[in-house]
């Protein structure tokens, strides 16, 4: 049974698109074939972050002109076999809705174990409805207490449409942050969004250079260890919740 995993956070700049990326590589590199729908319309990056920037024949907004299929618009990640991306419209004011997306997924969960929607940021309508149908909202914030509050808002309005089926990734932390008084310590922002946690990603140069030259971790990295513990959780997989190797 595949499933369905929606990545969206309060406000941009949290590393929701990064997210999304080594997400993919890791449940890729596990053996899983995993797919990555961008929805951040005008903002299009996975295909740099991905390294199939000069391989994009057709993106969703070719499906959605009616210009072709979904499996044209399906690009290859040349560097995990496992891995493909649906590339959002470069086109900034295009147009899609839930249904569509639903009946994107619907016919894609029959070739991948693993749909991971990027979806644009912000607590806007069409967020909501696109993110509902999904197994897993993965909600991300940074330790900026300005996301942690917009995350506190989406994860709200999640409770209010009775949308359970939510965890907490903690994105860009240092240790150096807790000592300006911004938030006490992870705790904090946990209680603050209200959501249970599922990994904590280091602040980590490796998550730059990596998205930036369209390449995966490397393993000895710590985020690669994080990413890879996030990716067995979301499995299933009883992975320790531990943070200090990780902020050392």
């Amino acid at each position: 049974m595949s499933k369905i995993i929606a990545i969206t956070s309060g406000k941009g700049g949290t590393g929701k698109s990064s997210i999304c990326a080594e997400l993919g590589f890791a449940l890729a590199k596990q053996g899983h074939r995993t797919l990555i729908i961008e929805l951040d319309f005008g903002l299009r990056c996975l295909d740099i972050m991905l390294g199939v920037k000069d391989d994009i024949k057709h993106d969703l907004g070719s499906v959605l002109k009616g210009e072709c299929d979904i499996y044209k618009a399906t690009t290859q990640v040349k560097l995990a076999s496992n891995l493909s991306i649906v590339c959002a419209p470069e086109d900034p004011f295009a147009k899609v809705d839930a249904d569509t997306i639903k009946n994107i997924c619907t016919e894609m969960r029959k070739y991948y174990e693993y749909i991971i929607v990027d979806t644009s940021a912000g607590t806007n309508e069409s967020v909501f409805d696109v993110v509902e149908q999904s197994d897993l909202i993965l909600i991300n914030t940074t330790p900026d207490p300005v996301c942690v509050r917009d995350a506190r808002a989406m994860s709200d309005e999640f409770y209010k449409r009775g949308n359970k089926k939510q965890r907490l990734i903690i994105n860009k932390v240092d240790p150096e942050i807790f000592k300006a008084d911004l938030v006490a310590d992870l705790d904090e922002i946990i209680d603050t969004v209200g959501v249970q946690l599922i990994g904590v990603i280091p602040n980590d140069d490796s998550i730059v250079i990596s998205t930036g030259k369209g390449i995966p971790l490397p393993s000895n990295s710590n985020a690669f260890k994080a990413f890879d513990a996030i990716s067995r959780r979301i499995k299933g997989e009883d992975v320790p919740l531990s943070f200090k190797m990780l902020l050392q």
